[in-house]
């Protein structure tokens, strides 16, 4: 399937992690840090706090 905004055909899931797998192997980095969260819309806080009364965690 090509995509209508460009002209490069879609990969499988498993074979894009793949190769971000390979490329962190290549560059030695294996972890990367996580999102801390400091700079949220309002929206998203609203969003997040509301899923939060509900019991989920996101």
């Amino acid at each position: 399937m090509v995509s209508p905004i460009s002209n490069r055909k879609a990969i499988p899931l498993a074979e894009f992690a793949a190769d971000i797998e390979r490329r962190r192997q290549e560059t030695g980095i294996t972890e990367l840090p996580r999102n801390n969260g400091t700079r949220r819309t309002p929206s998203k806080l609203a969003m997040l706090n509301a899923l939060d009364k509900l019991g989920a965690k996101w």
